[in-house]
Formats: C-alpha cells, sequence, structure tokens
C-alpha cells in the first residue's frame, strides 16, 4: 500500500512569486523618485504648470538652446549655423542689460 503523504502550505507559501510582486513595486517607486529629483535638479518644474514661459539655457554660448511653451505646446530652438530640421537659423546679435529701475537697453555688436 502506498501511503499518501499531506503536505500542508503554510498561507505566505502559497504564492511563490509575492517576493518578485514586492520587488516590481518597490522599483517603480524609486523609478518616480528618480525622474522628481532628476526635474528639481534641472529646474524644469515650469514645464508642469499650465502658464507660458521661455527659458534660455546657455545664454550666449555655443550650446545655447531656447525652451519655449505656448499653450499646450513645447518647442525647443537651438540656433547654429547649419540647421535643417526647422529651416531656422540664428545667431547672436547683441546683448541686452537689464537696469536697476526696470529699463532694458540693447546693444547691438
Amino acid at each position: 500500500m502506498r501511503s499518501k503523504r499531506r503536505t500542508t502550505f503554510k498561507e505566505e507559501d502559497t504564492d511563490p512569486l509575492s517576493v518578485v510582486v514586492n520587488l516590481f513595486d518597490v522599483a517603480m517607486v524609486f523609478a518616480v523618485a528618480l525622474m522628481v529629483a532628476m526635474v528639481m535638479h534641472m529646474n524644469l518644474t515650469e514645464v508642469f504648470t499650465k502658464e507660458d514661459f521661455t527659458i534660455v539655457k546657455n545664454p550666449g554660448k555655443d550650446n545655447m538652446e531656447i525652451l519655449t511653451k505656448e499653450g499646450g505646446k513645447i518647442s525647443k530652438y537651438t540656433p547654429s549655423d547649419n540647421q535643417q530640421n526647422s529651416g531656422k537659423k540664428g545667431k547672436k546679435v547683441g546683448i541686452a542689460y537689464e537696469l536697476e529701475n526696470g529699463e532694458i537697453i540693447y546693444v547691438p555688436e
């Protein structure tokens, strides 16, 4: 006669993949925290507001970028001599200074 073995499982032993699910949850929380930290570090919190804005990154340098948000559309403009994507070309033509009283003076080069 064969004897039948009975195996009793405790409730935590019934699902061996529960550990994987917990690791996935931890990874998702870590990824969201990393994205929030990157946005805060790059000072791009204005992207998530409803207001229109213009950001100039690296002003006056060769790798200058202009980010503009109008309505729900965000556009990026990189002034260079050989820009083929948008057909727009740009170059630095002067410098603008803002005085203490709020007046802006433009000095052409």
